[in-house]
């Protein structure tokens, strides 16, 4: 069977003041483990490298978690609890965001939910205690999550809900042109969306890396990595033909 390329963006943390190291790019074990579970090539893509070239080579993206999205980016001003996201990366990820096909798997975990839908428009809730009254989202929380029914995330997970462990103090707000709300905590939190204008781009709040174990997530990573195998599939014959 074949198995679809997957590029993962990596975290970074530039320190030009270092001169053994320069900074540091980083990755999460779990994000990889993942992808080659659900029969994927994973690769790590960091924020300097040519992007026109990575969306040519991948088959899917996977963007995951990470700190907070620079709220110039959604027209607002940083709230004193943003920890903000290393400039060098969002740019990167922008770039390759404005590269890709199309019609390419996208999967935003966490960080990578919320960067979908600021590229397309979208705002957020800068602190979401705030709004909510309660620190339940942070820190690992297990939470259940409702799952509208015509959904692909419904088709995919097949059971109105799904539990998973939360790890944010941001959240969408108003989300991006052409993504619709398709989960919610019990508190109306928004935990998931999904692009209605892409064949496969789906951003979720939670960890689902986080909990590997439970067959409803794993679902999650199987669907993105089909889908990035009919997408590798289908290039190949775009390809072959010219």
């Amino acid at each position: 069977m074949v198995k679809p390329v997957i590029g993962i963006s990596v975290d970074c943390q530039q320190d030009p003041d270092d001169a053994r190291s320069g900074g540091k790019l980083s990755l999460n074990w779990n994000y990889a483990q993942a992808i080659s579970e659900a029969g994927g090539v994973p690769i790590l893509i960091p924020p300097m490298a040519d992007m026109a070239m990575v969306a040519q080579m991948i088959d899917g993206w996977l963007i995951p978690g990470g700190d907070d999205i620079d709220a110039k980016h959604f027209g607002e001003e940083n709230h004193a609890e943003s920890k903000l996201i290393d400039p060098a990366r969002y740019e990167g990820e922008s770039r390759l965001f404005d590269s890709a096909n199309p019609d390419m798997p996208t999967l935003g975990i966490c960080y990578g939910c919320q960067f979908v839908s600021v590229q397309r428009g979208g705002n957020l809730i800068q602190h979401l205690p705030e709004v909510v009254g309660h620190t339940n989202h942070t820190g690992g929380t297990l939470q259940q999550y409702r799952i509208e029914g015509s959904s692909k995330v419904s088709e995919i997970v097949g059971e109105p809900e799904i539990e998973g462990k939360s790890y944010h103090h941001q959240a969408i707000d108003r989300p991006g042109e052409g993504f619709q709300v398709v989960a919610r905590s019990e508190d109306g939190t928004i935990e998931a969306i999904e692009a209605q204008d892409h064949p496969w781009m789906v951003g979720v709040q939670w960890h689902p890396e986080r909990t590997l174990a439970d067959p409803k997530t794993r679902r999650i990573f199987e669907s993105f990595v089909d889908a990035a195998r009919k997408y590798r599939l289908a290039k190949s014959k775009v390809e072959a033909r010219r």
